[in-house]
């Protein structure tokens, strides 16, 4: 028998226990499929923004996976930092395959960044999402304007939550602490800005075109930052994605919406780029911006003139990059650990044991079905070694060793326990399932498995 651990239960650790296990190499792999949360499914749950249920429906497809009867989930095991070193890891599995992620957000690198209500996309999704690290976050929502930095999908989405009305978000699992405060929000107007042009947006259409079917929101675009995008006017010679974002955006030029005192509005904006978060009493009051232009090689270049957009609330969603784990190698210029076909190279050699998929391998990038050919290429170096990796002897229970380390794994029936827990608090609220934000509440709930 082969035993191995995966480290992460979003969709690249998953694919990755799915591919040992459908397999005919070896025939008998059986894979714990481990998480620092006590909570299954990493992004796919806590990620995905709680009005896009198509998307959160590929939770079916995880569980399917993970009852498998050679598939094990152990929730609430760190593994580095407070948790199971990687070293002592290995001596409970002959192989481990991290599957972490990439859990730093770039910063934008100005002035004012830090202060009050200037935060991260990431943790405001994580708020909204019931991550349990975020149940102390306080998003400000009283400001009238909220500026969004950043034109890629998680840009989209934060925008779309906060123009949202509370009727529109009651029929989703946001918890409900968070739907309160987004029923309150005095937040009117959500500038989501780019430093780049619309043909160089990052959106995919799906996504841009649901800002404009908002029932309690109007879309807006500014001409003078459309004109000068060379590829605005004939956008034909443009890759797909990209020339029907442009197309989305030129039907919203076309025909600007109608003036509407109790919608909010959502405006995009291009080719402006922060230089400085402005602050009043500590707080965020404003973000200053530098007009760029195109510099004739795909990039922009500052024009020196300067434009500010009043803010109470300021997040930016401008990329990731992957944090070092601890105990294995890192590069911090691509920000991923260093392999080859999935096996981790320790000093340019591969480290028996070790493997990596994810965005720990390639970095943040690809949508969630990049990881399937990802994850099958690191099983089938795994398999591979298999011969040499089942020499060593490990304990025939695992879970019973952690356990007796002082770790208080919660597995699939406790996790079972949990889902139980959100739905009745659902009924209760007159809802269906909530999120419980927190982890007394998670582990306690997780204590009837």
């Amino acid at each position: 028998m082969l035993r191995v651990a995966v480290v992460g239960s979003g969709p690249s650790g998953v694919y990755t226990a799915q591919s040992l296990v459908e397999q005919t190499l070896v025939p008998d792999v059986r894979v714990d499929v481990l998480d620092r949360l006590p909570c299954p499914y990493g992004l796919v749950r806590y990620g995905v923004a709680p009005d896009h249920e198509k998307i959160k429906s590929l939770q079916n497809n995880l569980r399917a996976v993970l009852e498998h009867e050679r598939i094990g989930f152990v929730g609430n095991v760190p593994v580095g930092a407070g948790g199971v070193s990687p070293e002592r890891l290995l001596e409970l599995y002959h192989a481990v395959v991290y599957c972490v992620g990439a859990a730093r957000d770039r910063r934008l690198g100005v002035p004012g960044e830090d202060l009050a209500g200037s935060f991260s996309a990431t943790d405001f999704v994580s708020w909204y999402s019931a991550h349990p690290d975020a149940s102390a976050f306080g998003f400000a929502l009283d400001g009238r304007s909220a500026v969004v930095v950043g034109v890629g999908n998680v840009a989209v989405d934060v925008t779309r939550v906060l123009a949202r009305g509370p009727e529109e978000l009651r029929p989703t699992d946001v918890p409900q602490s968070a739907l309160g405060a987004l029923a309150a929000s005095g937040v009117r107007e959500v500038h989501m800005v780019g430093r780049r042009g619309p043909s160089q947006a990052r959106f995919t259409t799906k996504e841009l075109r649901e800002l404009g079917t908002l029932p309690s929101a109007r879309v807006g675009v500014e001409p003078a930052d459309l004109a000068l995008d060379p590829a605005y006017a004939d956008p034909s010679g443009l890759p797909a994605v990209n020339r029907r974002n442009v197309e989305v955006i030129r039907e919203w030029a076309a025909a600007p919406p109608a003036p509407d005192p109790a919608a909010r509005s959502i405006r995009l904006r291009f080719f402006l780029r922060p230089v400085e978060i402005l602050g009043e009493g500590g707080r965020v009051a404003a973000v200053r911006f530098e007009r760029t232009e195109p510099d004739g090689a795909g990039g922009v270049r500052g024009t020196g003139r300067y434009e500010e957009i009043a803010a109470g609330l300021v997040l930016r969603a401008v990329g990731y990059r992957g944090a070092p784990p601890e105990g294995l190698p890192f590069d911090p210029v691509r920000g991923t650990v260093p392999h080859a076909a999935g096996r981790v190279l320790r000093d340019g050699a591969p480290s028996r044991g070790e493997y990596v998929s994810g965005w720990i391998k390639r970095g943040p990038s690809g949508v969630i079905g990049t990881n399937r050919p990802c994850a099958k290429e690191t099983a089938a170096s795994l398999l591979r070694d298999a011969p040499l990796l089942a020499r060593r002897t490990v304990p025939d229970d695992p879970v019973a060793v952690l356990r007796a380390w002082g770790l208080r794994p919660v597995e699939w029936p406790g996790w079972l326990s949990i889902e139980e827990a959100e739905a009745a608090l659902g009924r209760t609220l007159g809802r269906g399932p909530v999120k419980i934000p927190d982890w007394p509440g998670l582990l306690a709930a997780a204590g009837g498995g």
